[in-house]
C-alpha cells in the first residue's frame, strides 16, 4: 500500500512539473525504488510501478529539454551538467518524448519489462515508419532476378567519404532490412546481385539469409577515385551474387570480377555498366531493382525514391 501511494504521488507529480532538475529528482527517486525493490525481490508488479515512473518522468525532461536548455548560447546559460543531465540522457529522453502519446501508453501497458532502452527503440521505428511511409508496397509477382542497392545503416559519421549516409537518403538497419518480405516476390530459383560495401560485408550475410538466398560469389566495384575509409582508402564495392534454388546464367562468357570505372560525384550512385551486365547473364528472365532511384527499361522497380 505504502508503494502504491508513492507510485500515485510521484506520477501526480510528473505531470506537475515544468523544471528538468525537479523532473530529474524524481526520476532518480523511482530508479532507486526499483533497484531496492529488485534486491528486496519485491513482487514484479512493484518493480514495473518503479520501471513506468522513471519512463514518465524522462519522457516529461524530454518535453522540456528543449524549452530549457540551449547549450552555448548567452540567452541560456543553462548547461545539461548544470542540472547534471548527460549529452545520451538528453538525447534519448527527448526521443522519448518524440512518441505520440497513444503509442507511449500501449508501450507501459504492453511490456513485460519497461526500459529506457525499449522507447528509445519503439521512438526509432516510429519515425523510420514515418520517413518510409511513402514507400510503396512491394510488387505481387514473381521474380527470379534481384538487383539490390539498400541504404545500408552503418551506425558512424565517417563512410562513404567525408559524412554520415544518413544526409543523402534515410537508411534501414540490418533488422529493418531482413524484415521486408522480399522471399514473397522471389520465383523459387532465382539470383540476387546486392551491393554492399566493406564496413558490412559481415552483417550483410544476415540479410541475403533472410531474403532466402546463399552467397556464391562477387564482383568488386573499384572506383578509382581516393574514398576515405578507418583503415585504408577505401576504393573499392562488393557486388555480391547470391542464389536460391538452381539459376545458374545464362550465357557462356565469363565476365571480369574487378571492373574499374571512375566513380560519379553523385552519392551511392553505381555504374550503369552493372545493369548491363546482369542484363547479359540473365538475358531472358523477370528482373526487379530494388531500392531504385528511377524507372529503367526492361526491368520493374521498387523504392521510395523513384522519380
Amino acid at each position: 500500500m505504502e508503494y502504491l501511494e508513492k507510485y500515485n504521488k510521484m506520477k501526480f507529480a510528473i505531470q506537475e512539473c515544468h523544471k528538468v532538475d525537479e523532473i530529474k529528482l524524481i526520476r532518480d527517486k523511482a530508479e532507486a525504488y526499483r533497484y531496492a525493490m529488485i534486491q528486496a525481490k519485491e513482487s514484479p508488479d512493484l518493480i514495473r510501478k518503479a520501471e513506468e515512473i522513471k519512463l514518465r518522468a524522462e519522457r516529461r525532461a524530454g518535453e522540456l529539454l528543449p524549452e530549457q536548455i540551449t547549450i552555448g548560447t548567452k540567452s541560456h546559460p543553462t548547461t545539461l551538467s548544470d542540472i547534471g543531465v548527460t549529452k545520451d540522457q538528453s538525447s534519448s529522453w527527448q526521443r522519448i518524448a518524440s512518441i505520440p502519446e497513444e503509442k507511449f501508453e500501449e508501450y507501459i501497458q504492453d511490456k513485460k519489462e519497461i526500459t529506457t532502452s525499449g522507447a528509445v527503440k519503439l521512438a526509432r521505428k516510429l519515425q523510420r515508419e514515418n520517413e518510409f511511409e511513402g514507400t510503396p508496397e512491394l510488387p505481387e509477382g514473381k521474380y527470379n532476378v534481384l538487383y539490390a542497392d539498400p541504404p545500408w545503416s552503418y551506425g558512424d559519421t565517417l563512410v562513404e567519404g567525408y559524412g554520415s549516409v544518413e544526409r543523402h537518403y534515410t537508411s534501414m538497419t540490418i533488422q529493418e532490412l531482413c524484415e521486408l518480405n522480399i522471399e514473397d516476390i522471389t520465383d523459387d530459383n532465382a539470383v540476387l546481385f546486392l551491393w554492399v560495401t566493406s564496413p558490412l560485408l559481415e552483417e550483410c550475410f544476415e540479410v541475403i539469409k533472410a531474403w532466402g538466398f546463399k552467397y556464391k560469389s562477387s564482383f568488386i566495384w573499384d572506383k578509382v577515385k581516393h574514398n576515405w575509409g578507418h583503415y585504408n582508402s577505401v576504393r573499392h564495392e562488393f557486388l555480391l551474387v547470391c542464389t536460391k534454388g538452381s539459376f545458374l546464367k545464362q550465357n557462356k562468357e565469363l565476365e571480369d570480377s574487378v571492373i574499374s570505372i571512375e566513380r560519379s560525384k553523385e552519392h551511392s550512385e553505381k555504374p550503369e555498366y552493372f545493369r548491363e551486365l546482369i542484363e547479359k547473364m540473365y538475358p531472358n528472365s523477370k528482373k526487379i531493382e530494388l531500392f531504385a532511384r528511377r524507372k529503367i527499361d526492361n526491368w520493374d522497380t521498387w523504392g521510395a525514391e523513384i522519380k
